[in-house]
């Protein structure tokens, strides 16, 4: 996969307009220079190695046609780049000869990317390399001699064995004769059936034992083998079939299978293993609503005290009886526990946890308000820690659907909590919720994903402050020798069998769940669907003197790790708000392959896509997109809040609205002219609801107020796009819609303004993008507006905006042209309505 990452900060627009990029980790900063080299000499050099692969590839042909192969019928060429030097990955790939990037590597603070070269097809690299000798010019005098990527590359060479082994350095055996289980990914080339043919028959030959479940996807193939390193390194003709290397992964099911003996001893190096800050009074929480957390179990010790334990009832101890809370609580610390067990490097934590025992086991609130439960717990922690960071999850919901979407008072509830309205210091709360699970059964899964779309998120999922977590699943490897004749229900990377969605809400409802993390799988025959442990995920277990580990899965561990995600985004950025927080996990989500496939009902794009937000949110948050920019990528973060409403001469009328200047580096799109760009933006905000059975669109709506987002278009002038904005205003107030669509986003902003939340994705060329270097924030319709004698008109609304532009697939330094001219621009400019 191309890595075009050299992370840097996003960049903080703040409401003075200055920008303020946030802090850098350690090592991650702008991109080095490449250093001149001297042509002849480094051209020439290049070149001698280039003819040595050549020759090698005569060798490979060779050896396809004894074994009468097809697919292997071209060469694997490993580049390395210098020292701190990044390469330009995306140049090496070329569809039109059929060179294909296999993967890119970061080790020894040096870059190395590996390509297929097709048969013939050498003489486009060399071409390359003769133009940079020759240091040739384009008809517009621009040089085409490919200077910054052929400067970065010190060798390269015939791929071996290493150049394809993408896992951790410290998961390959040193002992070139221990076998074990290896994840064999195959690139598809001209047919995906012939590679894996070849591959099959190569391996065979090798003395290599290779699974007969294949995972496929767009472009790759991943299956597993069971052979040792000197089986694999001995066929040249095998490994240039192979696009990547690694270590197969343990299951959930090898460590729930351990005895209590080694589940121990697993644990404990495990803990041995583990770092934290030293200085722990600032770090963020996650503080889990739920069963209690059994705190003395050792894997969980480290990160919860005795006096972070709660509970609403007196009578009851802290500990967990049931078992959901320390599985949420392993969960939402470690993520799943057979990712850092597996490893043997060090793992870092830098957040913790809080408990609040909101009940001891099923129907135990039964009479009891649901939304008063639910304050209560949230109150404890707070009073007697009022000044940490904490992000709260729970994955309690209501067995039934019958809500909706619509508001509840258990809903209403966490809405108001997230908001605050009655808090006297307005510290607004991030809530991380599950949508709850699908069926009451695993006999309701067989329809499995029809049956998902008409199973409801439960409430309080529908809280339109909260973030709303489903499930999808990665796991589709299935390791119990007993389970043989069981395969995997929903595809790799599809949406989980316990997932709810929204897609029977009505079109007025908010978009739920909004993102999806990882909740297992379930295994499927021709008598129906059974929980296997290698589909779940591993976590810590309640009863720690039996045994320290087990199985988990479903929206309360999607719910956990959704926690424990934007507990990191606190850790890197601990001053951000809540709302930004949800606007970075949502804007960092995308969907995957497998959701694009599942969920391709309607006639257009626009309509697919609009059905697939209904069930799978905005797809699988990315930690790395939540927190930092690339070289062509970047992210503009504005925190900011305007007075919707205020109440003139008597009237109601509608107040503020924001212009942001968007610093982009408008030559370099014109530049690239007809170049596929992609614009996404997020704006998310907190409601202040106000729930009863009169809740329409007007005077008696649930929400506040509602905020609103619009770019600029190519055409317009900066004043013709504030006219038109405040036409819209207006049409807002009126209930109706009279400016013409923008057809190049993909939800549209009819669709797209649900809830309090709000992202879509523009997808166009570079040079009208160029021309698109305005957002407007503005008000919609609520009831701060309409109920005038609630006398909340002139109450300020605040918001969090992240705008990011990414030009897929090449090499340009967008990142360094807009973090200069943001710190010399004023970014907003307020207005209020005539």
């Amino acid at each position: 996969m191309a890595d075009n990452r050299h992370v840097k900060p996003h960049l903080y627009l703040g409401p003075t307009g200055k920008a303020e990029p946030f802090t850098s980790p350690p090592g991650r900063g702008t991109k080095p220079d490449v250093p001149a080299r001297n042509r002849q000499q480094h051209g020439n050099a290049l070149i001698g190695q280039l003819h040595e692969i050549g020759e090698r590839q005569v060798m490979l042909r060779q050896e396809a046609e004894a074994y009468g192969l097809e697919s292997a019928i071209g060469i694997q060429i490993e580049f390395e780049s210098f020292p701190g030097i990044e390469l330009a990955v995306e140049s090496f790939a070329d569809a039109r000869q059929k060179i294909e990037l296999l993967n890119v590597i970061q080790r020894d603070n040096k870059t190395f990317a590996t390509i297929f070269v097709p048969e013939g097809k050498l003489s486009a690299i060399e071409s390359k390399l003769q133009a940079y000798l020759e240091e040739k010019k384009d008809k517009n005098g621009k040089p085409r001699d490919n200077l910054t990527l052929i400067d970065a590359i010190q060798s390269f060479r015939t791929a071996a064995l290493e150049a394809l082994w993408t896992d951790d350095r410290d998961q390959l055996p040193e002992d070139p004769e221990e076998t074990f289980w290896w994840e064999v990914w195959l690139p598809v080339r001209r047919d995906r059936q012939v590679v894996l043919h070849d591959f099959k028959q190569l391996a065979k030959a090798a003395g290599i034992a290779v699974s007969e479940q294949v995972l496929e996807f767009s472009e790759r193939s991943v299956l597993l083998a069971k052979g040792n390193k000197r089986q694999f390194a001995r066929s040249d003709l095998l490994l240039n079939n192979v696009s990547e290397l690694r270590k197969a992964k343990e299951t959930a099911a090898f460590f729930d299978e351990l005895t209590p003996e080694e589940q121990q001893e697993w644990a404990y190096e495990l803990k041995v293993r583990l770092i934290q800050p030293q200085d722990q009074s600032l770090v963020p929480y996650v503080c889990i609503l739920d069963t209690g957390v059994n705190i003395g179990h050792p894997l969980l010790a480290p990160f919860i005290n005795p006096t972070d334990q709660f509970t609403l009832d007196d009578d009851w101890t802290g500990a967990d009886d049931h078992g959901h809370g320390t599985g949420m609580a392993g969960l939402a610390a470690w993520g799943d526990l057979t990712h850092p067990l597996e490893k043997t490097t060090t793992v870092e934590v830098s957040h913790r946890l809080e408990s609040v025992k909101v009940l001891r086991y099923s129907h135990d609130n039964e009479g009891k308000r649901l939304g008063i439960v639910t304050a209560d717990g949230v109150s404890m922690p707070e009073i007697q820690n009022p000044q940490r960071t904490r992000v709260f999850s729970m994955a309690l919901s209501a067995t039934d659907t019958r809500d909706r979407g619509r508001p509840s008072a258990w809903s209403s509830a966490v809405d108001s909590l997230a908001m605050d309205y009655l808090g006297e210091n307005q510290t607004p709360r991030l809530f991380t919720l599950s949508a709850g699970n699908s069926g009451d059964s695993l006999t309701d899964m067989a329809e499995y994903p029809n049956c998902n779309l008409l199973q409801d998120v439960h409430d309080p999922g529908q809280a339109w402050n909260a973030l709303t977590v489903g499930a999808y699943t990665d796991k589709a490897n299935i390791t119990e020798k007993d389970c043989a004749s069981y395969t995997p229900l929903a595809p790799a990377g599809g949406l989980s069998p316990y997932s709810t969605t929204s897609v029977t809400w009505t079109n007025s409802a908010p978009i739920k769940p909004e993102v999806v993390f990882e909740g297992g799988n379930v295994g499927n025959d021709d008598f129906g669907c059974v929980s296997i442990p290698s589909l779940c995920l591993l976590t810590t277990h309640h009863q720690p003197v039996e045994r320290l580990l087990s199985t988990f899965h479903a929206t309360s561990a999607a719910t956990a790790l959704a926690g424990r995600f934007a507990a990191k985004i606190y850790v890197q950025y601990p001053k951000l708000w809540p709302e930004t927080v949800r606007a970075l996990i949502v804007h960092s989500a995308e969907w995957t392959d497998a959701m694009i496939e599942q969920f391709a009902y309607g006639a257009t794009e626009r309509k697919r896509a609009q059905h697939r937000v209904r069930c799978v949110g905005f797809g699988v948050p990315s930690l790395d997109r939540a927190l930092w920019s690339a070289n062509n990528s970047l992210a503009l973060i504005v925190e900011d809040k305007l007075q919707p409403f205020e109440k003139r001469d008597g009237k109601m009328t509608t107040r503020d609205m924001h212009l942001h200047d968007l610093p982009w580096p408008k030559e370099s799109l014109l530049e690239l002219g007809e170049i596929d760009v992609e614009m996404t933006v997020t704006l998310s905000y907190f409601v202040e609801p106000n729930p009863s059975s009169r809740v329409v669109s007007g005077k008696y709506s649930y929400q506040s107020h509602g905020l609103r987002f619009d770019v600029k278009r190519q055409l317009e002038s900066s004043e013709e796009f504030r006219k038109r904005i405040n036409r819209q205003a207006r049409d807002e107030e009126e209930g109706t819609t009279k400016a013409p669509a923008d057809s190049d986003w993909l939800l549209g902003a009819q669709f797209r303004h649900k809830g309090s939340i709000h992202k879509d994705v523009w997808r166009g060329k570079a040079a009208e993008l160029a021309e698109r270097g305005q957002i407007a924030v503005y008000p919609a319709m609520g009831w701060w507006r309409t109920r005038m004698a609630l006398e909340r008109y002139d109450k300020e609304a605040r918001y969090a905006l992240v705008v990011s532009i990414a030009v897929p697939g090449v090499d340009v330094n967008i990142y360094s042209e807009v973090s200069a001219q943001v710190e010399v621009k004023q970014v907003i400019e307020v207005y209020s309505a005539p």
